[in-house]
Order: structure tokens, then C-alpha cells, then sequence
């Protein structure tokens, strides 16, 4: 069916806006289309409350979910609720930054195409560790680097894809915590030779959680890393980094974690984060737990 299906996954951040730009720009168009939110058991009452707008646009609905299932199985539910062949993912936190966003995923004809993400500097912004992190990494975010290895770099955050391909290839549900549902998906594309194809159509990011919360993801997301480290050896970037560090540097950096790794944190939750100092913190997080483990 000729058509097109948004869907996006939410927990906890009023996405309204976002849907309203979506329906504009689709209406303009003159597409058939739906937009799916779907809420994976959000706690925020006010939120839930103000995501039920989205009810009252033309072609959207908002479900509601009782209970958290997580980021991958939310994913696959939204493809079982579609109706149309096209499939648009994004993120609930994305933010529109082109008015021919839509039209723009619309010229290409391939089975997975990826739009990417950007981020512009904010001077408000400067204590934001998740911000500088993102920032830093911009140079990744062109469409040229990220075809260079299409499948490692691969993200949730903004992607359209064919729904046949999403029923037949889900994502993997064992991923139930944050992190690496995207790292797993793309590995399961690469070896089942499904192209994808990358192009400069970004999203902006939106939301970014404070020092503190996001500390608290990226060691949630380490710890998934651990989980499924043997299937993720090639596709994982910090796996790459780790392996590729001599013995002496391994026991240097978790010694120093068992020392520091308290003070570390302190640091990196505060108002001055060191984002050098958060790239070695991941690495004897990592290190540390995989070896109580």
C-alpha cells in the first residue's frame, strides 16, 4: 500500500510538537500517511496527559503502554501497528530542522535509508556533557562517513525502512535495557546483505539529559554492551578500542578506575565535565564490571 507510516517510540518527553510538523509537512504532500506514538509505560501523568493532543490530529493516535518493554520491542510493536510499506522511525526527543524533511526521504528508493542526526553549538549548552560528547562527534555524522561503514554506524534516532524487512528481520527483544539495540540491528542487516543507504536528511537532537542521568545510561548501556559483547565484537567501537589496547594498558586503566572511578564520576555529573575523562571513564567502567562479572 502506497503510504507512508511515522512511528515513534516515547517514554516520559511530550513529543506534540514534533508530530505536529510531521503532520504538516505530510499533509503538504499530499501523501496517505499515519503517525504512530506509541508510549512504552511512561510514569510522567502530566506527560501522558499532554501526549493525548496527538489524538486530535488527522491520521494520529497515541497509545498508551501500562508497562515498560523496552526500546526494542517497543520498536516492533509500532511496525506491527503500521499499515503502509514506507516506515519512518524517529525519536521522540528529534526535532525537525528542514521543511522538506519528509519529501526529502521520499527520493530514494532503497530498503534502509538513514537520515542521521546533527547538532549545532549552543553556548547554554556548555555544561552539558551528552552535548559536548554529541558535538565533538559531529565530524561522524556526515552521510559520506557514515557510508563508510553503513552498518556500524547505524542509528535508531531517524530511519526509514521497508516494513516487509522490519517483520522479517525484528529487532532483538533480549535487548531489554538502553544501548545497543541499533549496534545488534545493524549487524543482523550486514548479515543478511540488506543495503543501507545514508543520506544527509538530520534530525536535530532535542532533550539532552542532564550529567547525571546521562552517566547513569551510559553505564546502563556499558553494562548491555557486556551482556552481548561476543556478538557485537566487530560493530561496537568501544569493543574495537579495547581490543585493540596491550595488556599493560588494560590493567592501567582498570587499576586507575578502581581508584578514581568514584572521583571520575563526581567530575563528570558536575558542572565542568572533562569529555576526555569520560571517554577513559567508559572504558574502566566497562573493564571493571566485565571482570566481576
Amino acid at each position: 500500500m502506497d503510504g507512508m507510516s511515522v512511528l515513534i517510540p516515547t517514554y516520559n518527553y511530550c513529543c506534540v510538537e514534533l508530530v505536529r510538523e510531521l503532520h504538516e509537512q505530510l499533509i503538504l504532500i499530499g501523501l496517505d500517511f499515519e503517525i504512530i506514538v506509541a508510549d512504552d509505560g511512561s510514569t510522567d501523568k502530566d506527560t501522558l496527559q499532554e501526549n493525548n493532543a496527538i489524538n486530535l490530529m488527522t491520521h494520529c493516535v497515541f497509545i498508551p503502554r501500562e508497562q515498560n518493554i523496552g526500546r526494542a520491542s517497543i520498536r516492533n510493536f509500532l511496525s506491527q501497528q503500521a499499515r503502509y510499506e514506507r516506515l519512518l522511525y524517529l525519536d521522540s526527543d528529534a526535532k525537525i530542522c528542514r521543511k522538506d524533511f519528509v519529501s526529502t526521504y521520499l527520493k530514494y528508493d532503497s530498503p534502509i535509508i538513514d537520515g542521521g542526526v546533527t547538532i549545532d553549538y549552543n553556548d547554554s549548552m556548555k555544561h552539558n556533557l551528552r552535548y559536548h560528547y554529541e558535538f565533538a562527534n559531529k565530524g561522524n555524522h556526515t552521510a559520506n562517513r557514515r557510508q563508510s561503514r553503513p552498518y556500524q554506524h547505524f542509528r535508531t534516532t531517524n530511519f526509514m525502512i521497508k516494513r516487509t524487512i522490519m517483520i522479517e528481520h525484528p529487532f532483538d527483544e533480549r535487548y531489554r535495557y538502553y544501548g545497543y539495540e541499533d549496534v545488534a540491528f545493524g549487524k543482523v542487516l550486514h548479515e543478511n546483505n540488506i543495503p543501507i543507504l545514508h543520506i544527509d536528511n538530520p534530525i536535530w537532537m532535542e532533550g539532552l539529559e542532564d550529567n547525571y542521568h546521562f552517566i547513569e545510561k551510559t553505564e546502563e548501556g556499558l553494562r548491555t554492551l557486556y551482556e552481548f559483547h561476543e556478538e557485537l565484537q566487530d560493530y561496537s567501537r568501544l569493543l574495537l578500542t579495547i581490543n585493540s589496547l596491550p595488556c599493560p594498558a588494560i590493567w592501567l586503566i582498570r587499576l586507575w578506575h578502581r581508584l578514581f572511578g568514584t572521583w571520575e564520576r563526581r567530575q563528570l555529573t558536575g558542572n565542568h565535565p572533562w569529555l576526555s575523562l569520560f571517554n577513559i571513564y567508559k572504558i574502566g567502567y566497562y573493564l571493571n564490571y566485565s571482570k566481576e562479572e
